[in-house]
């Protein structure tokens, strides 16, 4: 799956339509996260939440914690 991880990387996938679904952690600090739920709701695109950012960090391959991350389909 073609990932967009961190906050910056998934808030600039929301804003330019790429994301299909967004992947936000719930331990993440919600003044990071916040704008970004704000984003996808008015864009349409389903937030689903993950408890841990190690959880979230490990679905997307990587070795270290992720607040948000993004699922971009194949061909976009």
């Amino acid at each position: 799956m073609p990932w967009k991880i961190g906050t910056k990387q998934t808030t600039k996938a929301v804003e330019q339509r790429l994301a299909a679904r967004v992947y936000i952690a719930r331990d993440a600090d919600p003044r990071l996260t916040g704008r970004l739920v704000e984003l996808c709701r008015e864009a349409d695109i389903e937030v689903e939440w993950v408890d841990r950012m190690a959880d979230l960090g490990k679905r997307c391959g990587i070795d270290v914690g992720a607040a948000s991350a993004a699922w971009i389909p194949d061909g976009t």
